[in-house]
């Protein structure tokens, strides 16, 4: 089975037990370690991927084709995306009319961003760009671009950089709606047997859980030159109850916020039912 999903810590936590023949019954996995806005593009051009993880935010463009599944993702609380500048500015007026590096146009991340921004950036921002998400910091730091919207460990790594927090996006969602923060989604071919996938994501999740020992080697293979300290903290912070079962609260949040995009038409009409 052809799978692709990012070669994050999470990620890597999650589908390790998979990946290497620990879940019973399951096929074999040929892999694809790519960026998230990869593995968006995959998902909407439908170039034959059989299960992915991709953004919430990109579901709209991929729901005819792909299904949600109900585990696997990233989902949770304390855990969004943060926006980052050198000049240690708190005001979100900062933004107006400057250049932020964000990691895909249909990630979750600057979906957040664009719902903030809306209502705190006066006039608006002025040019957004796409980097990979490992270029953003440096981007920032060295005065390429005037923000930077981060994801996955640069909440933990930042500082190093010289960086300052302008604003927590997951914080402001939280705080606006009571609801998790939905990240990223795992999603299969609707032509599968969904159930049976389901259950070999949620059988991998556990077996991590289990032994979070045995998938430190891959992990940290695929994390480059992850401190293993900033690594752990990453599974902790993302791999949580949401990763085993999205359930109703998860399922709300992913609603709330494709709801508000749709409003706004920001995203393309959707039926809500093929989110179930």
């Amino acid at each position: 089975m052809k799978i692709a999903f990012s070669p994050c810590p999470n990620d890597t936590f999650v589908f390790h037990a998979w990946v290497h023949g620990r879940v019973a019954g399951a096929p074999a996995l040929d892999v694809t370690y790519a960026d998230i806005d990869v593995t968006n593009g995959l998902a909407i051009g439908g170039a034959g991927t059989e299960v992915l993880k991709v953004s919430y935010a990109a579901l709209p463009w991929m729901l005819e084709q792909y299904a949600l599944l109900p585990c696997g993702g990233a989902l949770g609380r304390g855990c969004g995306p943060l926006v980052l500048t050198r000049d240690g500015s708190s005001d979100p007026a900062f933004l107006a009319g400057k250049r932020v590096a964000v990691p895909s146009d249909r990630s979750t991340a600057y979906l957040l961003f664009r719902l903030w921004a809306d209502s705190h950036v006066p006039g608006g921002v002025g040019e957004v760009i796409v980097l990979p998400f490992d270029r953003i910091m440096p981007a920032v730091r060295d005065g390429e671009i005037d923000a930077g919207l981060v994801i996955h460990e640069a909440r933990f790594t930042y500082p190093a950089y010289g960086l300052t927090l302008l604003a927590d996006l997951g914080a402001w969602w939280e705080l606006d709606t009571g609801l998790p923060i939905p990240l990223g989604a795992i999603v299969a071919r609707r032509s599968l047997d969904r159930e049976a996938i389901a259950g070999w994501v949620r059988e991998s999740v556990r077996y991590a859980w289990s032994h979070p020992l045995e998938s430190r080697a891959y992990v940290l293979s695929h994390a480059q030159e992850m401190d293993p300290q900033v690594a752990e903290a990453h599974i902790k912070l993302y791999v949580n109850e949401f990763t085993e079962e999205l359930g109703a609260e998860g399922r709300n949040a992913v609603r709330s916020l494709l709801q508000r995009a749709a409003e706004r038409e920001w995203v393309p009409p959707f039926d809500p039912a093929l989110l179930d």
